[in-house]
């Protein structure tokens, strides 16, 4: 399974007062770090920026797309960076720039939980049997298929009663389905939607919540297979869950720096 990356940048930045992929850390920028690390990781990565943003530099190979959509949030930097992967890779694992402390092995471990229920793709779903009234199951025991043409991938019908969409809570962990559509961290009871995996089949989910003035990225989970994954399963990889750390405020960078070895350097 082919994974790509993508770091949004895009935000306002309004707490931190200034933009947060440019603060230096470490001898570089945060967003090139970002990049720098997912790197090791995923191929091809994109980097998701306001329309008239500045960015610092990147490697060559490295794309930079614009927000389709302005201040309509991470939702909407998913949906840009997806497009822009469309045909390149199977899924992404989704970051944002702030994250000083992110790990490899964090990402790796993370991106794991995706195919851990997955053999193969599901197939498409086969017609609606005749005379069989409002639902069908799919022969192929996959899902349910309804009289209006709409499908749902859970053998037991739509979950919330429309659309085909996923049932209402999240797959528990231990308890994964056989199609996983995303996978996220859930750390003292809060879903981290900017440090999960996504499989680029979300994105009519995704335009559809956009469209919809949904814009919370975590309702996301509520509309397809998703894997949670607790913080127990990640400490092998992170132990003190560093990587979800981010920067929100200047008082956050403050607390970052003081953490950095003695001597290494500031700015880049």
């Amino acid at each position: 399974m082919k994974i790509g990356g993508i770091v949004l940048c895009g935000g306002k930045s309004s707490r931190m007062g200034r933009p947060k992929a440019w603060l230096p850390f470490c001898g570089e920028f945060m967003l090139q770090r970002a990049v720098r690390v997912l790197s090791e990781v995923v191929e091809p990565i994109v980097v998701v920026a306001a329309r008239n943003q500045d960015v610092p530099p990147l490697p060559s190979e490295v794309a930079i797309v614009r927000d389709e959509i302005d201040e309509k949030g991470p939702l909407a930097g998913l949906a840009a960076g997806l497009a822009a992967l469309a045909g390149q890779c199977d899924a992404v694992y989704l970051s944002a720039c702030d994250v000083p402390f992110l790990k490899p092995e964090f990402v790796r471990r993370v991106i794991s939980f995706l195919g851990e229920a997955i053999s193969e793709k599901p197939p498409p779903p086969s017609p609606l049997p005749e005379g069989k009234g409002e639902q069908a199951r799919d022969p192929a025991g996959f899902g349910t298929r309804f009289a209006d043409n709409s499908f749902s991938p859970f053998p037991s019908g739509r979950g919330d009663g429309g659309g085909g969409s996923a049932p209402k809570a999240p797959i528990p962990s231990g308890q994964a389905g056989w199609w996983i559509a995303t996978a996220v961290p859930r750390v003292g009871g809060f879903l981290h939607p900017l440090a999960a995996v996504y499989r680029i089949e979300v994105v009519p989910a995704v335009r559809a919540m956009l469209a919809a003035g949904q814009l919370r990225a975590t309702d996301l989970f509520d509309r397809v297979p998703t894997r949670v994954i607790e913080p127990e399963e990640l400490t092998d990889a992170d132990p003190e869950l560093a990587s979800l750390r981010n920067l929100n405020s200047p008082e956050d960078y403050e607390a970052a720096l003081r953490l950095l070895p003695t001597g290494a350097e500031e700015r880049p």
